[in-house]
């Protein structure tokens, strides 16, 4: 499956914002060039010809690489702090709150593995201004997950003794999907999410 593909609906459409549709098509070229060879063995070059366009019409829309990779950590991110935010906001107690957090979060790496890697793995890529940009919004992130197992813990519904190493735990668990998921491998995305979400259950101590 392609990143256009990916994003053709659902959860994984993260580009729906970026216009005009040149500037999109460029940015879903330099998602797929930065998750397959490396942001920094892609070339504008490499970008613009997988967008069938010439490398002088990338600058009208991009100033920079740099300034492509920015864009598409700070929606990438954006989105996932959205996904998390809804699900913890929804009823029920922690545990299913941290069910419903944890497989959306899950659902949408694997469903948008491909940008989900570059989103999660090129930070240091980034220049520091935007670098600490985007790890403000994982600091927003990591306070929606902490903030259900703090409830958790507080309430005695979770069995947590270190909040901090658990929240980082469960993020890393999440993340990692983007990595090793395979849309022709034995689970589809919301069984992957489901599955997660019991793991993550019996990490903070809730009984089956």
């Amino acid at each position: 499956m392609s990143t256009a593909e990916e994003t053709a609906g659902g959860e994984t459409q993260a580009w729906a914002e970026v216009t005009p549709d040149a500037a999109r098509r460029l940015l879903i070229a330099a998602v797929e060039a930065f998750a397959e060879r490396g942001y920094h063995a892609t070339t504008t070059r490499d970008i613009a010809g997988r967008a069938g366009m010439s490398p002088a019409a990338l600058y009208i829309h991009y100033k920079t690489k740099e300034e492509l990779l920015h864009r598409i950590s700070r929606i990438g991110h954006e989105k996932a702090l959205d996904i998390l935010r809804t699900a913890s906001s929804g009823g029920g107690g922690p545990a299913e709150r941290l069910a419903d957090a944890v497989s959306s979060f899950v659902r949408w790496h694997a469903g948008g593995r491909t940008t989900a890697r570059v989103v999660q793995y090129e930070l240091d890529s980034l220049g520091p201004d935007a670098r600490a940009e985007i790890l403000a919004l994982r600091r927003e992130v990591d306070g929606v997950i902490r903030a259900i197992i703090e409830d958790g813990a507080a309430t005695g519904e979770f069995d947590v003794i270190d909040v901090h190493g658990t929240t980082l735990a469960v993020l890393s668990l999440c993340i990692d999907v983007a990595r090793w998921f395979n849309v022709d491998g034995p689970r589809t995305p919301d069984e992957v999410g489901a599955l997660y979400a019991d793991l993550v259950l019996r990490m903070v101590g809730v009984p089956r």
